[in-house]
């Protein structure tokens, strides 16, 4: 069954349509590796910014404090990061990636890109780097 042209024809609800399905399949992936999206998120963060606090990772993914706190806990119970208190204010945590997290996140990273690789299967390699450099645009990074 097909969406109506009105919304098949829109940008916005083809972009919310092409993630869901690429959220799928990359979720199918990370849940069979034991982790979700933002454990996937959080380890690719402090592998590519290095160690950073709490706050820190919750603003640079939008990612609200609680949830943070929780997908820190999965992952710090894993073995992937470790939490210390800052020695500049107590109050905080700095979060770093262990070499277990470095580790797991290659293999994560291999699973996003078989995501990746299935969603645009019919895709030629010029159109995706054109999708990728558009979806970049639109997205501000």
């Amino acid at each position: 069954m097909s969406d109506p042209h009105r919304l098949s024809g829109t940008v916005i609800w083809l972009l919310g349509r092409a993630a869901q399905r690429g959220h799928q399949q990359a979720q199918e992936r990370l849940a069979a590796a034991g982790i979700r999206k933002w454990h996937y998120a959080v380890l690719a963060a402090l592998a590519e910014y290095g160690q950073q606090s709490q706050a820190d990772i919750g603003r640079r993914l939008s990612l609200d404090r609680s949830d943070v706190v929780a997908v820190l806990n999965d992952l710090q119970g894993d073995g992937y990061v470790t939490r210390e208190p800052d020695p500049a204010d107590r109050r905080r945590n700095i979060v770093t990636i262990s070499d277990a997290g470095l580790r797991a996140l290659e293999g994560f990273d291999r699973l996003v890109a078989e995501a990746d690789d299935r969603l645009l299967a019919d895709v030629s390699a010029e159109d995706r780097a054109r999708l990728i450099a558009l979806l970049e645009r639109i997205a501000h990074v």
